[in-house]
């Protein structure tokens, strides 16, 4: 135990089962004092918060993975394992936080009496005691509290009931300096014994407990040297020791002792689990009305993130407008002005316009997520993942795609069989992540005409919901083709429990849709930021004196065709662009592009975007900033002049022809290429990570780059 006076920060542990109610605990202690990281060595992210105490003292909170027991088979689990087994980890807690479901109490003891029998500092939280109140559960905290000898507390993570008698009592757990004295509640029979002992002598180890998990878990804990694990090996050969086999009769021994606990703790009226949530299930899992509404609650949504958020664009877009015109006019004619106005504003105005559709999304996914009905649509499509070579976990990761395909690959971690989980981290990619919606909604709002089919849906909602169709199709064609592929016969299961539908805890809603949306913003800030100057400087300047000869060919044009003074200045811009380090980056890869309908500027967008999909729009706006198109030069009015990007991409021609560039065809085309192609370096750098090598990623990224181009060319064909 650390007292007052001690350097280092009190740190407590939040574990528990997964769907517990951990992470609404989490936030309802932390607020907005929170943050995600590394667990080291590991893509395995932990949650981090402040918590103070009522006597003022401060403790960090660590929100670990959810985990059904220290035997784990997944990678998110092995994460408590890990630390449970090194008291030196620099994650090791003072005190553990233990939240149980307490209308699924005895599924959730298992791990709690494993915790237990660490000798650690523990609270037992038992969670959603104000749904088992609304089922007729009644619970005897106080009789769990002298059978277990620990502190129980009956809470609820949504309305924060008992949330202060809660911090008082790890306030006395982590103030107390006397060490733990408790019964295992776990025997250990004869050969773990011999084990046990074996393993303290040859490792210094103190508890029992942490010396069989190390026995069982020796090959593969991250903390031990080959020597220590080389040891532990011959004691279990010495011994003829079966690991696999005790741990299952561990486990049976375990719920032989504490299902009677939770009988004379616990009452359940004679209905019970009858309940509402069953009757809705009946409709929400069925297997032809459960995937219509899933679908229809879908296109809701994509319905909703273009209806609701036309006024904050437009007002975002304006306020933009207004800066680049307000410090345009206040600062010197100078190459600083350039870089704030034609790089840095253009660049960061060119995202920040999409937040309002990010925000949506995120909260509208968080509402579904909070009442419980995303964790039905992974059991009402397992059966259809496995036919794709995916299992019905394989949907979290898919859903989780639409935000960010970089969590979405780590997810995969709970998914225990290699086939499905190499499959799960290959497909991922094609779903539509948010990072996509920018150029979705640039490129459909130019494109596509906002009317009203049948007078309800809006043709632009549709558009979008299909790209998304798109990618999850193409997820499923692709999972289908590599389950063929690797021909491997290995089955698994899916173990999933369907909490009980409840309605939104909005402060998780909020506190989610703020996380999301705020690193969205920090790490798309900082990639466009650099990003934009690094191309306002490509786009500014040239080879040698490709820059000046290209502004007096300019001046000698406009002369000759008799055009004012804007309209040549206009002019000069657009012919240094062209001679830039950019423009003529893009004029050489014109050529390979323009089979798709794009020309150089979009090229350039092609390759920026790789950073990250939302500099597209970014890229573009700096672009168009830095030149308008000769053809609308001499016609260009004050309003024009302050144009939105697509405005300006909308009166964008090509040079040669003098043809519309953004023509339905090419905006379609643009639409499947961005839905097809990998994502962004990012993913393609979690993707090795995950797989061990660059083999599967760089056939991923060489498969899904050609399947872009050539279903791109194929479409610009088809609307040409």
């Amino acid at each position: 135990m650390h007292g007052d006076g001690d350097s280092h920060p009190l740190k407590i542990a939040l574990i528990g089962n997964p769907n517990s109610g951990k992470s609404t605990v989490f936030n309802q202690l932390t607020g907005l004092r929170q943050r995600t990281g590394n667990f080291p060595g590991v893509t395995v992210e932990v949650k981090e918060g402040t918590i103070h105490f009522p006597n003022s003292q401060e403790a960090v909170l660590y929100d670990f993975p959810g985990t059904y027991s220290l035997y784990p088979t997944s990678s998110d689990e092995k994460v408590v394992a890990t630390v449970m087994c090194n008291p030196v980890d620099p994650f090791f807690p003072d005190v553990l936080l233990y939240v149980a479901d307490v209308t699924k109490l005895e599924k959730h003891l298992l791990l709690f009496t494993q915790l237990l029998d660490l000798k650690l500092p523990i609270v037992l939280a038992l969670n959603m005691a104000d749904s088992a109140a609304g089922l007729g559960i009644k619970i005897n905290s106080q009789k769990l509290s002298e059978i277990f000898g620990v502190p129980v507390v009956p809470i609820s993570g949504r309305t924060g009931h008992n949330t202060m008698r809660l911090l008082l009592e790890m306030e006395k757990l982590v103030t107390q300096n006397a060490s733990i004295v408790r019964p295992a509640f776990y025997p250990l029979t004869e050969s773990e014994k011999q084990v046990v002992e074996a393993v303290r002598l040859n490792l210094s180890i103190e508890e029992p407990y942490r010396a069989l998990l190390i026995a069982h878990h020796a090959n593969w804990l991250p903390f031990l040297k080959n020597t220590e694990k080389e040891t532990v090996a011959a004691i279990l050969d010495t011994k003829k020791f079966q690991s696999l086999r005790a741990q299952v009769d561990e486990t049976l021994e375990r719920y032989d002792r504490f299902t009677p606990i939770t009988q004379a703790t616990i009452s359940t009226p004679p209905a019970f689990p009858n309940t509402g949530t069953d009757r809705i299930d009946a409709i929400l899992t069925h297997r032809i009305w459960g995937p219509t509404v899933f679908f229809l609650v879908m296109l809701l949504v994509f319905q909703a993130i273009f209806d609701w958020s036309t006024y904050p664009m437009d007002w975002i877009e304006q306020g933009f407008g207004m800066l680049a015109e307000f410090f345009t006019s206040k600062l010197p004619a100078a190459w600083y002005t350039e870089l704030l106005t034609d790089g840095i504003l253009a660049g960061l105005g060119g995202i920040l316009v999409f937040v309002p559709q990010i925000a949506l999304l995120f909260f509208l996914i968080s509402i579904l997520e909070e009442i419980g009905y995303m964790s039905r649509v992974v059991f009402m499509f397992d059966k259809t993942m496995r036919r794709f070579g995916m299992n019905g976990r394989s949907m979290v990761s898919l859903i989780s795609g639409s935000a960010c395909a970089v969590p979405a690959i780590m997810s995969s971690r709970t998914i225990s069989n290699w086939q499905e989980r190499l499959i799960t981290v290959m497909v991922t990619p094609f779903i539509s992540c948010s990072a996509r919606i920018p150029v979705y909604l640039v490129l459909i709002g130019l494109a596509v005409p906002a009317i009203k089919i049948a007078g309800v849906f809006n043709l632009q909602s549709l558009v979008f919901g299909a790209m998304y169709l798109l990618g999850l199709l193409t997820a499923f064609l692709a999972g289908w083709a590599m389950k063929r592929w690797l021909n491997r016969r290995e089955h698994s299961f899916l173990a999933i429990e369907l909490p009980v539908y409840r309605m939104p805890h909005w402060k998780n809603v909020f506190l989610n849709v703020w996380e999301n949306v705020r690193s969205f913003i920090a790490g798309a800030g900082k990639i466009i930021l650099i990003v934009s100057i690094a191309l306002w400087a490509l786009s500014r300047f040239g080879p040698g004196d490709a820059i000046a000869q290209a502004e007096k060919s300019a001046l000698v044009e406009a002369a000759e065709k008799g055009k004012d003074s804007t309209a040549t200045e206009d002019l000069v811009q657009q012919r240094r662009l062209e001679a830039s380090w950019a423009g003529q980056a893009g004029k050489w890869m014109e050529p390979a592009i323009r089979p798709l309908g794009y020309d150089w500027k979009i090229g350039i967008a092609l390759l920026t975007s790789f950073a990250a999909r939302e500099v597209f729009t970014g890229t573009l706006a700096v672009l168009y900033n830095m030149g308008d198109q000769e053809a609308d030069i001499t016609s260009r009015t004050e309003t024009e002049a302050k144009a939105t990007l697509r405005q300006k991409m909308k009166a964008e021609k090509f040079s040669d022809s003098g043809k519309p560039v953004y023509s339905l065809a090419t905006a379609l085309s643009l639409l499947v290429f961005y839905a097809l192609a990998m994502q962004c370096f990012s993913t393609l750098a979690v993707v090795r990570r995950e797989t061990g090598n660059w083999k599967w990623a760089g056939l991923q990224f060489v498969c899904m780059s050609m399947l872009a181009y050539f279903a791109a060319w194929a479409v610009y064909i088809l609307f040409s």
